[in-house]
C-alpha cells in the first residue's frame, strides 16, 4: 500500500496508506480526509472531489480523459495545472509518496 499525503487549505498535512485499485477519492473518504466531497460518488460528474496533484507527480500520473477535462471547467476553485479530479485517479503501488492539496472550496 502506498503512502499518500493529503495537505488540507490550511496547510496541515495527513498521510495514509491506501490500496491500490481504489480511487485516490475513495481513499480520501475512507480516511476522512476533509475537503473531498465526492457528491457523485465518484462518477466524474460534480467536479467536488478536486485536488491539486503536486508537480513532481503531475507527469507521472495517467493523463485525465475527455471526461474528466470537462468536469475540470467546473471546478469551484481556481483550476491550476496540476488539477485533477479525485475519482479519476486510480491509485498504484508505484505512487509511493504521491502528494495531493486540497482546494479551499468544492462549492
Amino acid at each position: 500500500m502506498p503512502d499518500i499525503t493529503f495537505i488540507e487549505p490550511d496547510g496541515s498535512e495527513h498521510g495514509l496508506e491506501a490500496p491500490a485499485g481504489v480511487s485516490l477519492m475513495q481513499a480520501a473518504t475512507g480516511a476522512g480526509i476533509k475537503g473531498i466531497v465526492a457528491d457523485c460518488g465518484g462518477q466524474a460528474r460534480c467536479a467536488t472531489c478536486h485536488v491539486y496533484v503536486d508537480p513532481a507527480w503531475a507527469v507521472r500520473l495517467p493523463p485525465p480523459q475527455p471526461v474528466e477535462l470537462a468536469m475540470l471547467e467546473c471546478t469551484a476553485a481556481e483550476r491550476r495545472p496540476g488539477s485533477r479530479l479525485s475519482c479519476q485517479i486510480t491509485i498504484t503501488d508505484a505512487m509511493q509518496d504521491l502528494r495531493v492539496q486540497v482546494p479551499d472550496t468544492q462549492w
